[in-house]
């Protein structure tokens, strides 16, 4: 017997809904990978606030971002005693070099291949010459997106996110830590550590103190992190030191 229209519609119906379906779950997952990306490595309780998700569906994503290799789930690292608390602490998801791959990037192969021309056929020093170059590059446009700014750190982050490094900035002890959750040359970067040196130098200038590198995604960690010193923080520890100091000499006298 033939199939009335009206089933034909219904079946034409559910297909559409299931379509819908997966394009939402589909849409769903680029966002929680998307918030790692920009915003570093995080929980999954951390993403179901954020993204406000339920807990368990943002699991299966999760789950599933791990399995297709975008994800890698990782023991977070406790830096102190104080930090531990009951129980085994909860995963850490990072991004993972193939899942960079999949988001958007401004270097090329051929990019790469040139600097490998120039180092292995032309002159090694070639390399320390363009990373010089392209930090002096960064230095320039940097310094002319923050001038004139009172909060240089903060400005210097936004200036690199819209430079597709995804940039942030936190408060860390005497200073900031200046994350950059993605690199749009973290292959280059990798085979050529030259140009993260460069670029941390670049900071320096930029803000018109000394930072310290404390981690690199060319280097296998999750996130650039850079440690940049508050003049201000330091002059106010040191008077706490010394009217401590000075205040237990007038005891002990």
């Amino acid at each position: 017997m033939p199939r009335s229209q009206v089933e034909r519609l219904c079946d034409l119906g559910n297909n559409n809904v299931v379509k819908n379906l997966l394009a939402d779950e589909t849409r769903t997952r680029e966002l929680v990978a998307r918030a790692i990306l920009e915003n570093g490595p995080a929980t999954a309780g951390d993403l179901a606030s954020r993204l406000a998700i339920t807990p368990a569906g943002v699991r299966r994503h999760l789950d599933a971002l791990v399995e297709e290799g975008i994800l890698e789930a990782r023991v977070p690292h406790v830096r102190s005693l104080s930090g531990r608390g009951r129980g085994r602490p909860a995963k850490v998801f990072v991004m993972t070099d193939s899942g960079r791959e999949q988001f958007e990037h401004s270097y090329d192969d051929l990019a790469l291949m040139a600097i490998r021309f120039m180092s292995a056929n032309v002159d090694p020093g070639m390399v320390q010459g363009f990373a010089k170059y392209r930090s002096m590059d960064l230095e320039r446009r940097a310094g002319t997106a923050i001038a004139e700014k009172s909060e240089r750190t903060t400005a210097l982050a936004k200036f690199l996110t819209n430079d597709g490094y995804a940039a942030s900035v936190h408060r860390q002890g005497i200073g900031h830590e200046l994350c950059q959750h993605h690199c749009p040359i973290a292959h280059v970067a990798a085979e050529f550590p030259q140009m993260c040196e460069a670029e941390t130098e670049a900071f320096a200038r930029v803000l018109g103190t000394h930072v310290q590198r404390l981690a690199t995604i060319a280097g296998g960690d999750g996130v650039c992190t850079t440690f940049i010193p508050n003049p201000h923080l330091i002059h106010e520890k040191k008077l706490k030191v010394n009217t401590r100091n000075a205040t237990r000499k007038v005891r002990t006298r």
